[in-house]
């Protein structure tokens, strides 16, 4: 069976990013293991996206959890975090390896991320966080939600994986929380092939973030102060060797530094195109069947949002077999596969039914979609789709 015309994601390392590689690779004597390549890529991000410090993981998955870890680092008693039924299963894993409750809010359809209604409904004295996710490349931040947390002192954490170059106002997403994740996987805006950032504006989470990607060794702190109240409260200990934190080994790599510079050259470029793409398609899709009044501004899609206006289960049906047959790929449920209560890892922490309790999440679960779209998409191949999809059998 070939490859189908209309994947989910093309090739996403181009030739300069494999020249740059091969470069490096060339040289003398090169490092690969963590070092002046990944500090570089780490600066250069921070200066694209408008924060202080950025630390390079290896993969969106890891920034959860690391900031999930440093969370606790805040509230070792433990509490509840506020979190979509949407999302990627690494946000809920990562709150509940923490040692948080997770509670879920429904989310808004036209942003697929959290419902500022819900989430102001279950704000308790035990919530230390709200973990948003901007899925699809929307922005889920919201001023009304921002002036809530700050009236409440609640932590915003965002997870960014899926909407690089989002804004919000005009400034970037992942911005206004304590702390924000990215993911470089192969399928997202740009690709270091695995990888993931942590971005804050905190220097003492910047320094904490550090020691915990490395095992929890103080040598990877940059703060000379810290280390030496520390060295100084254990001379017995090799100065090399001092671990400070309960931490992980989730560093990257040199090549992920490199492919991460090289990459982001040309970011804001594609962020543009996808945009024009997403703007193309919404514009061309039946709006008597499909979804199409989603909160565009500020976008920086990730990919064709597809959700039937009605349930209609024998249409779904349909649709499904004249994608596959017309060699379009898609992802039934959209962003994580749908609802995450619904998933097998959960039924220890919630109600067996909790999952009918949050009906727009439902409603894509089962008639929403997700398609590819992608910078070497061309407008007349979104106009085809678009064709394909107006014309189901």
């Amino acid at each position: 069976m070939g490859s189908p015309r209309f994947p989910l994601m093309r090739n996403n390392i181009a030739r300069e990013d494999l020249d740059a590689v091969i470069s490096y690779l060339k040289t003398e004597d090169p490092i690969l293991t963590n070092g002046a390549n990944v500090r570089a890529f780490e600066a250069a991000w921070s200066k694209w996206l408008g924060v202080k410090y950025s630390v390079f993981v290896n993969s969106g998955s890891s920034a959860n959890l690391l900031s999930l870890f440093i969370l606790k680092e805040r509230f070792p008693e433990g509490g509840e975090v506020i979190v979509p039924p949407l999302t990627w299963v690494s946000d809920i894993v990562s709150v509940i390896v923490a040692g948080f409750r997770p509670v879920f809010c429904d989310i808004a359809p036209q942003t697929l991320g959290l419902n500022f209604n819900e989430v102001k409904k279950k704000i308790t004295k035990e919530t230390r966080a709200v973990f948003i996710t901007h899925a699809q490349g929307f922005n889920a931040v919201s001023d009304e939600l921002i002036d809530l947390l700050d009236e409440k002192k609640v932590i915003l954490i965002e997870d960014v994986c899926e909407s690089h170059g989002a804004t919000h106002n005009g400034k970037k997403v992942g911005t206004f929380g304590w702390m924000s994740n990215f993911s470089f996987y192969y399928a997202h805006h740009m690709s270091t092939i695995e990888g993931g950032m942590i971005c804050t504006n905190d220097e003492s989470t910047y320094q904490s973030l550090r020691i915990l990607r490395s095992h929890g060794m103080l040598r990877e702190s940059t703060s000379d102060e810290l280390k030496r109240e520390i060295q100084e409260n254990n001379p017995e200990l090799n100065p090399e060797f001092i671990f400070t934190h309960v931490g992980f080994n989730m560093r990257n790599t040199e090549i992920g530094g490199i492919l991460g510079q090289s990459q982001l050259l040309r970011l804001s470029e594609n962020v543009s195109i996808r945009t024009r793409n997403l703007e193309l398609f919404l514009s061309g899709i039946d709006n008597n069947l499909y979804q199409t009044d989603f909160a565009v501004e500020g976008s920086s899609n990730y990919a064709f949002n597809l959700i039937l206006k009605k349930k209609d289960y024998e249409f779904v049906q349909r649709l499904m077999k004249h994608l596959k047959e017309n060699g379009v790929e898609f992802r039934r449920g959209s962003a994580g596969g749908g609802n995450q209560l619904r998933q097998p890892y959960l039924k220890n922490y919630v109600d067996h039914n909790e999952y009918k309790n949050y009906p727009i999440t439902e409603h894509i679960h089962f008639f929403g979609f997700y398609l590819g779209n992608y910078p070497s998409l061309s407008e007349d191949e979104v106009k085809e789709l678009v064709h394909l999809i107006n014309n189901i059998k």
